[in-house]
């Protein structure tokens, strides 16, 4: 195996292990193939996906046993076609078939964990909502205080920062604090899958996976799922121990030049959730820091 290639064999087992997880979704009814006879697995058969994608069984077979690298874009298309893809996912079936980024294990780069001072002024200006800036792996860069009173943790955090999705898996207040909880899980697993291939020298974001992986059995099986998804905007459920039960829109919005960072507001969606916020603003923090 040619030095250096470790990156780009872990990319062909993860585009190999997402082609299996998609073809076990789609039913033989849906792509049109013929139903007839004992089938041992979910969703179509490799010949099935190969023949309808116009490729030949052995290099399917060997895209899903990770044996095969950079197939071109018209064969992810057409596999993309074949097993009904979303826009997501299709993004994503591409993203883990482009060779992995060359970038130094852990400096991913000088500034990439630095927010500008012009972002952090644009979070004070925005105080009477919540926002904070998250980076590929969701560590929160930056918060205003009404996301600190908001979400706990968020302010005032040990060394190496918040996390989202590592205070949605492990901090114990995540499971009272948002009633889908479910749902929340769900969408934080996809978009961490998603933002993993887009970002291959993410190395903080490799720790992450491996630390909840570890700790975490809902999140074990949730990731063995191969969901992806985007979260760049829609509506989030609060059960608040001080301002109680209520919903926040909210708009993820991309900072470019910024190295993958992304700034996420928080808006109310009625008059429950503005009565929520004006609550919270009078609240620095509800939770006790650790």
């Amino acid at each position: 195996m040619p030095r250096g290639s470790g990156g780009a064999v872990k990319q062909a087992r993860e585009l190999g292990g997402f082609l299996r997880s998609r073809r076990s979704h789609v039913t033989p009814e849906a792509a049109g193939v013929s139903a007839l006879g004992r089938r041992r697995v979910p969703g179509l058969r490799r010949e099935e996906v190969a023949g309808l994608a116009g490729v030949s069984t052995v290099y399917y077979t060997r895209l899903e046993q990770g044996r095969a690298t950079n197939p071109s874009d018209s064969v992810l298309d057409a596999l993309a076609r074949v097993l009904r893809l979303d826009a997501t996912e299709r993004a994503h079936l591409h993203d883990l078939a482009r060779p992995p980024q060359r970038r130094p294990a852990e400096a991913p780069h000088p500034g990439a964990r630095r927010v500008r001072a012009d972002v952090r002024r644009l979070l004070d200006a925005v105080g009477a909502v919540p926002a904070y800036v998250l980076d590929p792996g969701m560590d929160v860069l930056a918060a205003n205080e009404l996301a600190g009173a908001l979400v706990p943790g968020l302010t005032g955090a040990p060394a190496g920062g918040p996390n989202i999705a590592r205070h949605i898996f492990l901090d114990t207040s995540a499971r009272s604090l948002y009633p889908q909880w479910d749902q929340l899980a769900r969408q934080t697993i996809g978009y961490l899958r998603f933002s993993a291939a887009r970002h291959t020298h993410h190395s903080r974001l490799g720790r992450l996976v491996a630390e909840l992986s570890a700790r975490s059995p809902e999140f074990r099986i949730l990731w063995a799922a191969q969901d992806v998804r985007e979260k760049t905007y829609g509506t989030k459920s609060f059960d608040h121990p001080v301002a109680g039960r209520f919903d926040l829109a909210y708009e993820t919005l991309s900072l470019p030049g910024d190295e993958g960072q992304s700034l996420v507001v928080f808006t109310a969606v009625h008059s429950t959730a503005e009565s929520a916020l004006k609550r919270l603003s009078g609240s620095p923090s509800a939770y006790p820091r650790p």
